[in-house]
């Protein structure tokens, strides 16, 4: 604040004075506007230089200058039926900004955020066929690793004959991986696919995306082992874990809307009964 006072003071010195007496603490004035001292605070970032803070303020003011002179203009120059157009549109904006924050309040505070497994289920099964995949999706798991490993055969053979009962040997040789995803279980899509597999291309992928699919790739002295365990094609029903997300942003969605419904009608025949709200016929 002190620093644009400072500039304040400099931009004082070398400007031209007005021919109305200014009033206090103003820093400047278009016909009967004035800009103060308080509406520039916070303008100038700490350290920044005194010729690049005289720049900041003059910018400010000049730009605060030619809208104060335009909105003059335009309200002598604008048609009454245009302004009038305008003006509906403003309060009507007000309204609608007034009335979005305040239901946005009630919603948060009143909808209960809590959705149960069962719910989802539920919901899941009435309308599954509204979930449909908007393109590939996969489940696969794969390892990263050097090929020189000097259990890489080991590692290879447990890996494509992955069994439950090996968790405490993948708990201990996990750090040994450059790269690795063992949970497939999950549904992915094509581009993380991509990502995490660098060499599987939408030019390649029907190469190698195969349900049941073994995979060792070289990279460098590297080498990739993936096994495709799960594949859904698209326009097919979403499977209910990779859609669970969704389903509950649309049970939270829908829950919203029914309290807003609701609330708009029990506000208006509140306003009904206490005589606020009349129909003249």
């Amino acid at each position: 604040m002190r620093k644009a006072l400072a500039v304040i003071g400099l931009l004082a010195i070398i400007s031209c004075g007005t021919k109305q007496e200014a009033k206090a603490d103003a820093v400047a004035r278009v016909n009967d506007f004035y800009l103060y001292k308080e509406d520039l605070k916070g303008l100038v970032p700490p350290g920044t230089s005194k010729p690049d803070s005289v720049i900041i303020v003059r910018n400010f003011m000049d730009r605060w200058a030619s809208q104060k002179l335009l909105i003059k203009q335009a309200e002598l120059n604008l048609s009454d039926e245009k302004k009038a157009a305008y003006d509906q549109l403003i309060r009507q904006y007000r309204v609608d900004l007034y009335t979005k924050a305040y239901l946005e309040d009630v919603v948060r505070t009143t909808v209960d955020t809590a959705v149960s497994e069962q719910e989802l289920k539920a919901y899941y099964a009435a309308n599954k066929d509204n979930f449909r995949t908007n393109g590939t999706l996969v489940r696969l798991r794969y390892i990263l690793l050097d090929k020189d490993n000097p259990k890489y055969e080991t590692i290879k053979a447990r890996f494509f004959d992955f069994r439950k009962s090996d968790k405490k040997f993948w708990e201990t040789h996990t750090m040994q991986f450059k790269n690795f995803a063992l949970n497939d279980t999950v549904w992915t899509d094509m581009p993380q696919v991509y990502s995490r597999l660098p060499f599987i291309t939408p030019d390649n992928r029907d190469d190698y995306i195969v349900a049941g699919k073994s995979i060792q790739f070289p990279q460098g002295n590297d080498r990739y082992l993936v096994k495709i365990t799960g594949l859904i094609g698209q326009n097919q029903v979403s499977p209910y874990e990779y859609i669970k997300p969704t389903l509950k942003e649309v049970i939270l969605n829908t829950r919203k809307l029914e309290l807003i419904k609701k609330f708009e009608k029990d506000i208006t025949d509140d306003a009904i009964k206490d005589e606020n709200y009349e129909i003249y016929k």
